[in-house]
Parts: structure tokens; C-alpha cells; sequence
């Protein structure tokens, strides 16, 4: 027996060694998501089951019944009392009642320029794929009484009026009304686009308060779709406008549209910037560009004509054009993702 030390020689002991070991992650740099933008579009296209309807809808008639009740006591009471009183009462609840009445029907018409819209565009598709002459003039009428009050649309109307008579392909003249009257309405649209990307960019990267991004996110694409939906003469209501919005997120999360890449941001930012970025801010960007496309949807969604002649509005030029104020250019791009970095 010796007391020396002993070596033992382990073969499979690991030659890996704290410089060759890999970095650890750095989960505040992990490529963003677009949380804010995600979760709307997935509580947006969720269809409510039918058992929460029929709950809200008995909530609602309770609700309504015991205000009603209630207003009925007061202004009878209020009669027995004091006649001055009780009549200033009546009047006032006739005043809400014919205001709620209003409301009504301005809903009812927003619900009804939608579904013109939707029937335009119905018609123009099956006008093309017929090659029907006949269909393809009616639908031109129908714009041109959609548009008959728009101002801004005059000289395009009279530019169409000289020039459907020497078109004689349905193919062509739903073209010719595309150029001469919703040009114009693509391009409003689109700055409409751009202006809520942004809005929603910004907010999300410079607002560290929770749950601004999806109030913004909200608040923001609400406001985009109405607008939208208003330069193409679809000016709906409250309850027009939830709809409409329903539509556009439930096609989005229909399509999978819903996912942005480095792919989508590599012309604005450069390749492979997006995952050195800082957390909050890759997030802002990307609920821009999600933002871009709820845009892009709701336009395809309240055009009266599909894009025929006219380019469809491309997702990635319009993140571009939106977002590349908050870039002086890739290099410049490059210099902030390292400032996050080493920040």
C-alpha cells in the first residue's frame, strides 16, 4: 500500500472548457414577438360562444327593463307631486329616448353602407370572372353614385364619364374606375395606415407602463379601421365598426398574417438587427408592422373594387415608410442596437 496520490484517468470526462462553453442567453434581447398586437388579434377574432350571447343578452334586456321601470316611476311620481316638475321630467326622458333613437339609426346605416360596399365588391369579382360588359357598367354606376357627393373625387368622375364609353371589356372599365376614383382613396388610405404604425411603434417603445401597448395597439387599429372604412365610403358606427373590426382580425388570424419576421424588418433595419435590439423596442416595431398589416386587411375589406390595375399595398413599404423615422439608417440602426446592448 502507498500513500503517494492516486490519478485516475477519465476518458470520458468533458474536454469542454469556460471559453469554449456557449454564452448564456440573454432573454432581454430574445427576438420580440409583438405580445400586444398578438393578443388583439386573438381576442378580436374570437367568436363569442353562444351561451355567453344569450347572457349578455339577458343582462342587457334586465338592465334596460329596470331602467325603464325606474324612469317610469320617477316621472309619475314626480307628476303627482309637482305638474312643472313632472312634465320637465317627461320631456327630458322623451329627449333621451329620441336621441337613443338616433343612435339606432345611425348604426343601422352604417351596417347598411357596409353591406353597399360588400355588394359593390361582390359584383365588380363576378363582372370580371363573367367578362359581363353589362355587370361590369352597372357596377361603375354604383360608384359613381357611392362617390356622387365626394368633392375631392369630381375630376376623376368626369375624367370616368368621358372615358367608360370608349371601353368595351368589363375587365377594362372596372380598371378605368379603379385608376380615376379609388386612386386617390388608396393613397388617404394608406397614410392612414402608416400614421396608426407609427402611433402604435412609438408608444410601445417609449412607454414602459403595462398594458399601454395594447390599449394604444386597441385604440389605435379601432381608429384606423373607422378611418378607412370612411375614405372608401363606409362610414360606420360604434357597432359597424367593432363588426368591421371582427372581420379584418378573424381574417388575419384566419391566414396567419399575425406573425412578423426578420424577414418583414430586414429592409428598414438590416438583417439580423432585430434580435440585438433592446426588448421594448424590437417590441414597438413589431406591433408597427402588425399594425401595417391589420392595415393593409382593412383596406382589402372596405374597397368597393378588388385590386385589379392598381398595386395592392405592400405590408413591408408600408413599415418602411412608417417606421424608418425611428431609423436614420442601418448604420445608425446598428450604433443603437449596440448602445441597448451594452446599456
Amino acid at each position: 500500500m502507498t500513500n503517494g496520490p492516486v490519478l485516475i484517468d477519465l476518458e470520458d470526462a468533458s474536454k469542454e472548457t469556460p471559453a469554449t462553453a456557449p454564452p448564456v442567453p440573454d432573454l432581454a434581447t430574445d427576438v420580440p414577438t409583438g405580445r400586444a398586437m398578438q393578443t388583439l388579434a386573438v381576442l378580436g377574432a374570437r367568436r363569442p360562444s353562444p351561451l355567453s350571447r344569450f347572457f349578455w343578452w339577458a343582462v342587457g334586456a334586465l338592465i334596460s327593463f329596470v331602467v325603464s321601470v325606474a324612469a317610469w316611476d320617477f316621472v309619475t311620481t314626480l307628476l303627482d307631486r309637482n305638474t312643472v316638475l313632472g312634465t320637465v321630467a317627461l320631456t327630458l326622458v322623451g329627449l333621451v329616448l329620441c336621441a337613443l333613437l338616433l343612435v339606432a339609426l345611425r348604426e343601422l346605416s352604417g351596417f347598411a353602407r357596409l353591406r353597399r360596399l360588400d355588394g359593390v365588391h361582390k359584383a365588380a369579382n363576378a363582372a370580371i370572372a363573367e367578362g359581363d360588359l353589362k355587370a361590369a357598367r352597372a357596377v361603375v354606376d354604383k360608384l359613381e353614385q357611392l362617390y356622387a357627393g365626394r368633392d375631392e373625387l369630381k375630376w376623376g368622375r368626369d375624367r370616368l364619364a368621358e372615358r367608360r364609353a370608349e371601353v368595351f371589356d368589363a375587365d377594362g372599365l372596372i380598371g378605368l374606375a379603379e385608376a380615376e376614383l379609388l386612386a386617390p382613396l388608396d393613397t388617404a388610405a394608406r397614410a392612414e395606415v402608416e400614421a396608426a404604425a407609427r402611433q402604435v411603434a412609438t408608444v410601445t417603445a417609449l412607454v414602459p407602463l403595462a398594458l399601454a401597448d395594447l390599449i394604444t395597439a386597441l385604440t389605435a387599429n379601432l381608429r384606423m379601421i373607422r378611418r378607412i372604412a370612411e375614405i372608401y365610403g363606409g362610414r360606420s358606427g360604434l357597432l359597424g365598426n367593432w363588426r368591421l373590426t371582427r372581420t379584418v382580425m378573424t381574417h388575419l388570424v384566419a391566414t396567419g398574417a399575425v406573425a412578423v419576421g426578420d424577414d418583414m424588418l430586414e429592409p428598414l433595419i438590416g438583417g439580423g438587427i432585430l434580435g440585438k435590439l433592446s426588448r421594448r423596442f424590437g417590441e414597438g416595431m413589431v406591433n408597427g408592422a402588425l399594425t401595417a398589416r391589420v392595415g393593409v386587411a382593412a383596406i382589402e375589406v372596405c374597397r368597393p373594387l378588388p385590386f385589379l390595375h392598381e398595386k395592392r399595398p405592400s405590408v413591408r413599404k408600408l413599415v418602411q415608410r412608417a417606421l424608418s423615422g425611428l431609423f436614420g439608417s442601418d448604420k445608425h440602426a446598428e450604433g443603437r442596437a449596440d448602445q441597448n446592448i451594452n446599456s
